[in-house]
């Protein structure tokens, strides 16, 4: 099914864009949740009437994504896990021990946002990026220290 996006969403697009979508997937949640109208003629003309404010909100959402990025680029984030003598961890740290990391340091940020490929399991200095928006991705470094 095809639909015009009222609201930026990360998987499908930015506001205002075309998309195709499963039938089941609009009519369930993008419908019903006004996130999105069908794409017919007379909400293409709509679209074309809107397009100054839409490019308006794109403006202001990226703004607020290079803002946050500047603000994330360089943020260190040490996390102290338990090692074995090879100094391997017992565990591993995940996106959730990330976001706690971050939380303490009055960052937040959603976990969906955190692109951890698999969980760390040594010690060690890492970037992590991290997606703010569509094409803005700044890193954090995570160190993992032995615990004391």
């Amino acid at each position: 099914m095809k639909l015009i996006l009222k609201e930026t969403i990360e998987t499908l697009g930015i506001i205002g864009s075309e998309v195709t979508v499963a039938d089941g997937y609009a009519r369930n949640y993008l419908l019903p949740q006004n996130k999105a109208v069908p794409a017919t003629s007379q909400n293409r003309k709509m679209l074309e009437q809107d397009k100054a404010k839409f490019e308006l909100q794109i403006a202001k959402e990226r703004e607020f994504a290079e803002e946050m990025a500047k603000r994330l680029e360089g943020v260190t984030c040490k996390i102290a896990a338990k090692v074995s003598e090879e100094d391997r961890l017992y565990g591993s740290v995940t996106i959730q021990d990330i976001m706690a990391a971050l939380e303490s340091q009055n960052i937040e940020i959603e976990k969906r946002m955190i692109l951890l490929g698999e969980p760390i399991k040594s010690i060690g200095t890492y970037k992590v990026p991290v997606r703010v928006y569509q094409d803005v991705e700044p890193e954090i470094i995570v160190e993992v220290v032995p615990e004391k």
